[in-house]
């Protein structure tokens, strides 16, 4: 066949199958042509007073099983106690690992029980004199990790009752404590369809929980390098998008009210399908510049703020959009000179760091690494917040699976172009953190350590290479590391006012255009998010998708 055939049979297909069990559909690609010849009914047992299994987070994960099952023709649904389940249909326990029966089915196997956060076990067994498939977790993520995790299987397997019986024990547990996706909204044309659909926000986020990534990365104001030359200002300095301040009359004149009010409800709904999911949620505000010089043609203008209300202003109205959003669980900040504030200016961020420290709950502050020195970490660590700081894993590109082993002559710290200036640390003495964690990794620091996978030339082979991300899995927790904040594939699509209309897939032939951007990226997706928890998973795992779209020949090494 010739390649646009071949895109059509294979990308309509992968497209089509991405949101099988995300979305409850059935199989309209026609993949899975075998029937299930075993029960045909199948009971999650969720019991009330295991505090686990009673989270909301663990609640989704078992609707979402049974939603899968029933778009396979399997009837299913969520009970109670063990005894209500009719004798004829396949059970799944579901709880956490603590309990008397989790702890007594996995002896039958000689396994223990997961005891440390997110993890999940997986075992067949007798129980109470009958047959059932334990799913359980340490906590409620973890618990949600097995749940989809049978899913998954169920989704893919030509007879979906079978593939919940484990034929040996499974139990994992985390290799990175963070796995973390950034999308970036840096588009009003390219990136307001998906940012205002609801139904969006429940297929995409819920395809990364199963993947087991367990935090997203809304990133506003990463649409220019600097605050000049700007043409699509939309969220770009994102408080007056989002918020009315009180005190103030600071606004985007040229955003009607209804909009903006629209904007934090809508940020409001995705953080909260985050925690429903059992994801954390955090926001980027990377840029703080309110005046853009040399934009004569800008979209969207601010006014009624200058230097003096500056940084009060930021200051309330991050207090107020945490206060607004309250799974809002953590916050990223781009603090050199390309957030339009001068490196060196301390007032300004002390004062917005307390607005992050008197919203009413601990929120966490991460603070991207270029230009960063002891007086920035000493203020963040002032507020008595965890505090987090983010080094590009490599420079503009994907390296390697290790870390950048020297610092490029370009790099080197130039002490004699020190001082003022919206750049004195980057291009100064603290230049040599522009890539890499430099001398971050101290013994006895009081902050974590993020590294951030940059787009640059995201080279689309090496997205799909399960090495490849097997090696960032075990590279990410390096000298007590935190883990891994990934930005997605298409990340700088739109950037610096280059978006085009219908949307990002940028297919002319719009016939291969899957419902939402992400499905061609699938692959990559589980990829990542499998591997960053466990680099060792069983190829099984990724390979599923592949036989049960592509039987004959689709073996993948």
């Amino acid at each position: 066949m010739n390649r646009r055939e071949f895109l059509k049979h294979s990308g309509v297909t992968v497209g089509a199958a991405a949101l099988t069990w995300g979305c409850g559909q059935d199989d309209p690609a026609g993949t899975r042509s075998s029937q299930p010849s075993g029960p045909k009914e199948v009971r999650v047992v969720c019991d009330p007073g295991d505090p686990i299994a009673s989270t909301p987070p663990a609640r989704w994960a078992a609707e979402q099983l049974c939603k899968t099952l029933a778009a396979r023709g399997i009837t299913a649904r969520t009970c109670e106690k063990l005894e209500d389940v009719p004798p004829t249909a396949m059970c799944v326990v579901a709880g956490g690992s603590a309990t008397q029966a989790c702890r007594d089915l996995l002896s039958q196997h000689g396994a223990n029980a997961p005891s440390s956060a997110e993890a999940l076990g997986l075992a067949s067994g007798s129980l109470y004199g009958r047959a059932v498939t334990l799913a359980c977790g340490y906590d409620g993520r973890g618990l949600v990790y097995a749940l989809t995790e049978l899913a998954d299987a169920a989704a893919h397997a030509s007879d979906p009752v079978a593939a919940l019986a484990i034929p040996s024990p499974v139990v994992e547990k985390p290799a990175n404590h963070v796995r973390s996706i950034m999308r970036l909204f840096s588009s009003d044309i390219e990136d307001k369809p998906w940012f205002n659909d609801r139904g969006f926000w429940e297929r995409y986020l819920s395809m990364l929980v199963s993947n087991r990534f367990n935090r997203f990365n809304l990133a506003l104001g990463l649409g220019y390098d600097f605050p000049n030359h700007i043409r699509d200002a939309y969220f770009y300095f994102a408080y007056p998008f989002l918020l009315s301040v009180p005190g103030y009359e600071v606004r985007a004149p040229q955003l009607p009210d209804t909009e903006r009010d629209a904007n934090l409800a809508m940020l409001k709904f995705i953080s909260d399908q985050c925690a429903v999911r059992g994801l954390n949620f955090q926001l980027g505000i990377w840029t703080h510049a309110y005046e853009w010089p040399d934009s004569p043609g800008v979209n969207y203008t601010v006014e009624g703020l200058n230097a003096e209300k500056h940084a009060a202003y930021c200051r309330d109205a991050i207090r107020i959009l945490l206060r607004e959003c309250p799974n809002i669980t953590g916050v990223t900040f781009r603090i050199h000179g390309e957030s339009g504030v001068a490196e060196g200016s301390y007032d300004f961020w002390k004062t917005l760091f307390d607005g992050v420290a008197t919203c009413g709950r601990p929120v966490p502050i991460d603070m991207h690494a270029k230009g960063m020195d002891q007086p920035m970490i000493d203020l963040a660590l002032a507020t008595g917040l965890p505090i987090t700081i983010s080094p590009k894993y490599w420079a503009e590109h994907m390296g390697l699976p290790y870390h950048q082993a020297w610092i490029r002559p370009t790099e080197l710290p130039r002490e004699q172009r020190g001082g003022q200036g919206f750049f004195s640390r980057s291009s100064g003495s603290r230049s040599f953190l522009r890539y890499g964690y430099g001398d971050l990794m101290r013994e006895d620091r009081k902050y974590g350590i993020v590294f951030r996978m940059w787009p640059g030339t995201q080279r689309f082979l090496l997205w799909g290479d399960p090495e490849m991300a097997a090696g960032y899995g075990r590279a990410s927790s390096f000298c007590g590391a935190l883990g891994l904040d990934l930005f997605e594939p298409l990340s700088f699509k739109g950037r610096k006012g280059s978006g085009m209309k219908g949307g990002r897939n940028a297919y002319a032939d719009r016939s291969l255009n899957p419902a939402d951007d992400w499905e061609k990226f699938r692959y990559t997706y589980k990829l990542w998010g499998r591997l960053t928890y466990n680099p060792d998973c069983d190829a099984e795992v990724w390979r599923r998708d592949w036989h049960s779209e592509h039987s004959d020949g689709s073996e993948i090494e």
